[in-house]
């Protein structure tokens, strides 16, 4: 019937003999992690040594293989080992991003980790990971959402590689926020934020330090009429401006990244695929970017529009921080970059589609859009009335 088949990561019976030498040689049928036997041999000055020795080898040819990450994950496994071999297999895939996978490490690090470390991945049910993410959700929203990305994906590892029967993520119940309807800036808003912003520009008020460079209100205005998100908008290079033409362009194909530790630089696509789009732009943003190019000393086809005196990639949060710190200073506040990209996506749902402000924004679904980007207006089409009044007019008393 020939001899019973090994389990990985296990080993057979041990033979010794005494070699020419004098000394002793143990050996025994080892089944590696690819799934394959092999013979494993140590020697030493007598049977028990040897037998010692090849024992000593053999846990060494495991630690190795769980080093490496081919390790034997099993359910009393602890739930770090886990991670560590979660994190592995993402840069082993390397389906996401560099920033996304920081993310995901930093979350799992900061928030999942403190709470499950000293748990075998058996001891983590449906009613364990339910409680934690509720006792998170007490915190915030975005603090549960994000603790709950990751353990889900780190379970569903565990339950792809047969360590887990089922991943309880699955059965958690839903996270609930509070409704919270989109807001938009009505054009008398925006005119007032425009005028802050030139009036900072013209360096009236200005008192020390390096005098304004005109791009904020110019950003603003770039924003206004492409709609794009604030890092898509420092991302834009002269090669992908059109403003010569009967229609005026954009092309949205870029983003600024910023990682700790790092320079910021430009990743040559948006945040999804349907990002990447051809914008015609109003009159008033290309009249704009017109006078930003034509101040501007690098004629590269590449160059960023929006850069440092340096000529190095714009921050989003330096940008975000100055204009915060601007209309401040003249009692408005509350008013962020994607606020515009709302505002935008509400003007053009309100005077044409929500389908055309989706294609926009660059969104794949106009669930999106409607939920977390277009103003609901209180007031209902006063058609209404004369529906109404054909349906039910009544002359009498």
């Amino acid at each position: 019937m020939g001899r019973p088949r090994l389990s990985i990561g296990t080993f057979g019976d041990i033979t010794t003999r005494a070699t020419r030498s004098g000394r002793f040689e143990a050996r025994t049928r080892f089944r590696d992690w690819d799934g394959r036997t092999r013979i494993v041999q140590a020697t030493g000055d007598s049977a028990k040594a040897a037998e010692s020795a090849l024992k000593a080898k053999l846990v060494g040819r495991s630690e190795v293989h769980l080093a490496s990450g081919h390790g034997h994950l099993t359910p009393d496994s602890p739930f770090g080992d886990l991670v560590a071999y979660w994190l592995q297999d993402i840069d082993l895939e390397g389906r996401i991003s560099r920033t996304t996978r920081m993310l995901y490490e930093r979350n799992m690090r900061t928030l999942v980790l403190p709470v499950f470390e000293h748990l075998t991945l058996r001891e983590i049910g449906v009613a364990r990971c339910d409680r934690f993410i509720k006792e998170q959700a007490r915190i915030s929203y975005n603090r549960a959402k994000q603790s709950r990305v990751v353990l889900r994906l780190a379970l569903e590892l565990a339950v792809r590689h047969e360590v887990l029967t089922a991943n309880p993520m699955h059965h958690v119940s839903r996270i609930h926020r509070e409704v919270r309807m989109p807001d938009a800036l009505t054009s008398l808003e925006v005119n007032a934020i425009r005028a802050v912003i030139a009036r900072w520009e013209s360096g009236i008020d200005h008192v020390s330090g390096p005098r304004p460079d005109g791009q904020l209100g110019a950003i603003v205005e770039v924003m206004l009429g492409t709609s794009a998100r604030i890092g898509e908008v420092l991302a834009i290079r002269r090669r992908d401006v059109d403003v010569t033409g009967p229609t005026p362009t954009i092309r949205i194909g870029g983003t600024i990244i910023s990682r700790n530790g790092e320079s910021t630089f430009r990743q040559d696509h948006p945040k999804t695929a349907k990002s990447r789009r051809i914008v015609a732009i109003p009159s008033f943003t290309a009249a704009a970017v017109r006078r930003r190019l034509a101040g501007a000393c690098d004629l590269d086809p590449d160059s960023l529009v929006f850069h440092s005196r340096e000529g190095t990639p714009l921050s989003t949060a330096n940008v975000r921080r100055q204009l915060r710190q601007v209309l401040e200073r003249a009692g408005i506040g509350g008013v962020t970059p994607h606020l515009f990209r709302r505002t935008v996506a509400t003007a053009v749902s309100d005077n044409a589609s929500v389908e055309l402000a989706a294609e926009l924004l660059g969104h794949t679904d106009t669930k999106i859009t409607v939920q977390h980007y277009i103003q609901r207006r209180e007031l209902v089409n006063p058609a209404t009335a004369e529906l109404l009044e054909r349906a039910f007019r009544w002359d009498g008393d």
